[in-house]
C-alpha cells in the first residue's frame, strides 16, 4: 500500500494561484503515472492533469488547459500542480492519485485505472 499526504489547497480569489504538492511514502513504484482529480458538488470526479512516471505524457482536461501545470519528482515520490488564473468554476475538492500499474502510451485520465487515492484537499476560488 501507499499513502498520499496532500498540501497547498485554500481559499484564493479568482485570477490568483495555488500549487498542490501530494507525496507519496510507503510502498515505492517505478514507471507509474500520476494524477490529480477533483469533484465539484453534485458532479462527477474528473481528472483536472495527470503524468507518466517519465514526465513524457500529460493529460489536462480542456478546461484547465494553459492555466494549470503538473511536474513530479521521482526522487522525492512527489507530484505537483500549478494553478494559476483560477476561476470560481475550479472551486472543488481536489485529490491526488497513482496508478500502480506501469502502462505505456498516452497517460490515463480515467479514474478506475487510478489506485491509491489522497484525503482530498479543498479548493475554493471565490468571486
Amino acid at each position: 500500500q501507499v499513502q498520499l499526504v496532500e498540501s497547498g489547497g485554500g481559499l484564493v480569489q479568482a485570477g490568483g494561484s495555488l500549487r498542490l504538492s501530494c507525496a507519496a511514502s510507503g510502498r515505492t513504484f517505478v514507471g507509474n503515472a500520476m494524477g490529480w482529480f477533483r469533484q465539484a458538488p453534485g458532479k462527477e470526479r474528473e481528472c483536472a492533469s495527470a503524468i507518466s512516471w517519465s514526465g513524457g505524457s500529460t493529460y489536462y482536461a480542456d478546461s484547465v488547459k494553459g492555466r494549470f501545470t503538473i511536474s513530479r519528482d521521482n526522487a522525492k515520490s512527489t507530484v505537483y500542480l500549478e494553478m494559476s488564473s483560477l476561476k470560481p468554476e475550479d472551486t472543488a475538492v481536489y485529490y491526488c492519485a497513482l496508478d500502480r500499474t506501469p502502462r505505456f502510451g498516452s497517460v490515463g485520465y480515467r479514474a478506475i485505472e487510478y489506485d491509491y487515492w489522497g484525503q482530498g484537499t479543498q479548493v475554493t476560488v471565490s468571486s
